[in-house]
């Protein structure tokens, strides 16, 4: 009697375990990591092309005039 229930306890054990297992691996995402590449998703010849054009070269134009006139008032102040 305990040894079927024993028995029957790691069989749910183990159906439990391999549809956590089967849910983690269908929820993964499409890409996937094998040894340092990451290889892309079977559809990727169905997928719709994103393009991004290049922006300004330098980021930040407006910080960089604003401490341009910055030291400029700090060098007329010390005179």
């Amino acid at each position: 009697m305990i040894r079927n229930s024993t028995n029957r306890r790691l069989k749910t054990t183990t159906a439990a375990c391999l549809a956590a297992a089967v849910c983690v691996c269908m929820s993964t995402g499409c890409q996937s990591t094998i040894n340092g590449q990451t290889l892309p998703s079977p559809y990727y010849l169905q997928d719709d092309v994103q393009y991004f054009p290049s922006g300004p070269e330098f980021k930040l134009p407006r910080e960089a005039a604003a401490l341009r006139a910055a030291r400029a008032q700090e060098k007329l102040d010390r005179r």
